[in-house]
Formats: structure tokens, sequence, C-alpha cells
């Protein structure tokens, strides 16, 4: 077992920073200095009475997220302690996968992963983006104005998801909306939960009874032989796990390039990679702010502070991003991958290039039809929605030229 410094604080007298109440979406840097001022590991609230450790400093976070021996992503001693009805279930409580998995189970269900998205070609997953793209700009592109957010960001995940897991586009605004009341952690997060659970439970039935070309299929064949409950648990994750992130990565990459009409430019114009923007997101604005649970597997000091068991202690991605921006002062090569934002270790993203494909191609294939676009909003105006585990905005109205994508001249 890694040997750490001895524990300076075990926040028993500690007052909770409290990442559930509205005033952690309006301004979750102030909460975040409140975390750091405690030392490289904060003590905070998820939801009311719901305590966690949540680590603020990149080399504690590298330590935890390496340390397969003192930790584990296993949740059961924790659930035990944890009323039925707290909202923060949906997003933490124990399923046979890959996020909730240790050792050699860690590594059967992440391979079947690696496995079958790896079978998604490039120019197949830039096919489906490009159609999604497509249908929803010819929604919304003659009316001259829309909600990026709602209605471009993510019905666009929807679509791209759902085609990709099989599922027909007229099941898209269930998916949307179950996974927006899951990943909030609010008065419906249970009733997001089970939305969503049906909605996987019957992907799979359907899939057991008939294969197609599609990840759910390919994962049932997968020789690691995954149970249909199993299947069921890993679709659970990758469905949640691609859509809202990917979703909250795009809209908060385009308002990042709205707000900024010489950045725009360039990016519209060619001379600067799409790329570029989404990295930005990634290290100032990471989309999963606070996730990367962990669980010591019994009690012990680690970077001076005394971590009990059966207590979650959190990654502030968005906490590490912040801090090292101002230990920065604001300035990054482009292209600076020190972000810890797809985690690492282990449990690193094992999809974060399809991710990076998806965001991309969506923003590129919108500002080629919609070149336009401006905000309805100042940037610092924008509101986001409530939740401990995530940075996403409420909405993105802009408006533009109105225009079709199949108009004469649009550049495809």
């Amino acid at each position: 077992m890694t040997t750490y410094p001895p524990a300076r604080q075990a926040f028993s007298r500690s007052v909770p920073v409290r990442l559930w109440e509205d005033g952690f979406a309006l301004d979750p840097y102030r909460y975040y200095a409140d975390l750091r001022a405690q030392g490289p590991i904060g003590w905070a609230e998820l939801a009311p009475g719901v305590p966690a450790y949540v680590v603020v400093d990149r080399r504690a976070a590298l330590d935890l997220l390496h340390d397969t021996e003192t930790f584990s992503h296993d949740p059961r001693p924790w659930e035990a302690t944890v009323a039925d009805d707290s909202p923060v279930l949906g997003m933490m409580r124990w399923r046979p996968n890959t996020l909730f998995a240790d050792g050699a189970d860690h590594v059967r269900y992440r391979t079947t992963l690696i496995d079958t998205f790896d079978l998604v070609e490039p120019h197949d997953l830039r096919a489906r983006v490009h159609r999604a793209v497509h249908m929803l700009v010819s929604r919304f592109g003659p009316l001259g104005e829309a909600d990026l957010v709602a209605d471009f960001a993510r019905p666009l995940m929807a679509l791209v998801f759902n085609s990709l897991f099989g599922m027909p586009d007229s099941e898209s605004e269930r998916l949307n909306a179950a996974l927006g009341k899951l990943i909030e952690g609010g008065s419906e997060a249970a009733e997001g939960e089970a939305e969503f659970g049906d909605y996987v439970i019957g992907l799979i039935a359907a899939k057991v009874g008939q294969r197609g070309d599609d990840l759910p299929s390919r994962l049932l064949d997968h020789p690691a032989g995954l149970t249909p409950e199993e299947v069921t648990w890993q679709v659970f994750l990758t469905l949640g796990a691609g859509h809202e992130p990917t979703s909250n990565l795009l809209s908060n990459a385009l308002s990042r390039i709205l707000g900024n009409p010489e950045y725009y430019s360039t990016l519209t114009s060619g001379a600067r990679p799409v790329t570029d923007a989404v990295v930005e997101v990634l290290h100032h604005e990471t989309p999963l702010a606070n996730y990367g649970i962990h669980f010591a597997r019994s009690p012990l000091s680690f970077h001076g502070v005394w971590i009990r068991a059966a207590v979650p202690v959190v990654i502030s991605y968005g906490a590490l991003a912040y801090f090292a921006e101002q230990e920065h002062g604001g300035t990054r090569r482009p292209g600076d991958a020190s972000h810890l934002s797809w985690s690492a270790g282990p449990h690193a993203c094992p999809v974060k290039q399809h991710t990076l494909l998806i965001v991309t191609e969506a923003i590129e294939r919108l500002t080629q039809w919609l070149p336009d676009m401006e905000p309805l909003v100042p940037r610092e105006r924008l509101t986001w929605r409530p939740g401990p585990f995530h940075r996403s905005l409420t909405a993105l109205p802009v408006r533009f030229t109105p225009r079709s994508p199949d108009q004469p001249g649009d550049r495809t």
C-alpha cells in the first residue's frame, strides 16, 4: 500500500462546502476557492446530508487515480449509509460495469468497450454527426434563431448515440429528457434514473431478440461472454457518459467560440482548428466538473487528510482546471492537453477520440451552414444548470440569417 504524509486535519469541525446549492451553478469558482482554502482535499456535500472529500490538487488527484490498492470504485459500502431517495444515487450507485469495477472485472468490462468502439470507423461516425446536424438545422435554420443547447447540442447527441446503439430517431427525445433529469441530481433524479433504466432495458431486450449493426449487439457477441444483464449496465454507462458530458462539451465550446468574435472568425475561416476551442473548454470549463469517485478501502492519511472508508472521494476536474489557469496566468499553448478532463490511470476515458470527433465535426458543420451566428445573451449572463457533477448551460440563444442546409451554395 502506498504511504502518504500524516494527516493534518480530519474535517471533524469543518462546515462542508455545499456543491448542491444554486449558488454553485452560478459561481463554482468561489466554492472551489473555499475547498482549496482547506488544503489539497476539501470537505463538501454532494447533496443535503451526503458528505464527500473533494480533491482540488493535481498531485493528489494523480495519486488517487493511479492508486488501485488503496482506493476502490465500488460504492456499495457507502450506499448502505445513504437514504434511498438521495438525489445523487442515480449517478453514484453500484452497477456491474466498468465505472464501478476494480481489478479483473474492470479489465474485462473495459476491454469489451474498447473493442466495441474500435469497430466504429471515423468516417462512419462523421457521417452520423453530419446527418444529425442536417436534421436539426433543417428544423431551426429557416427560423433565424435557435437555442444551441435545447435545439442543437442535446438533441444532436441523442440522435448520434441513438444511431450508434441501434435505436430509431423517434426515441431521441426520451433519451435526452431522462438523462437531463438524472445528472442534475435534484428532485427529478430518481424519475430520470427510472426512465433511463427503462429505455436501456428495452433496448437490450430488443437486441437479445434480434441483433443489428450496433454497439449493444457487438457487446452481446463479444468473446468476453457478457451476460445480457452485464451488457445492460455497460450500455447504461456508455449511453449516459456519452450523451450528457459530450453535449455539455459541445454547448460550452460553442458559447466560448460565439462569445469571442475574433476567435469565431479565425475558426470559421479555417485559420484556427476547432479542436483548439474544444481543448480550451476541457481546460477551463470541463463539462463533468466533479466526478472520478473513489472510496478508501480502509481509513488512511492521504495528502495530509484523514480519509474515512465508505465516504466518497471526488476529483474536482473543474477546480483543478481553475487553479491551473490561475497558475498559468490564463495563457496556454494551443493544443495543450495537460488537463485531466479525460481522467487518468486505469479508469481514464477509453473513447476520447470518438468524443472529440463528434464535437469538432458538429461545430464545423453547424458554422459552415450558419456562419453569421450571434449570441443573444452576453456570455457573462448565461445561466447554468444546478447539480454537483456537471458544468452545463441551461440555454445558448443565437440569431443568424435564416437558411436551410439544403439551400444552394451551402458548404458541404
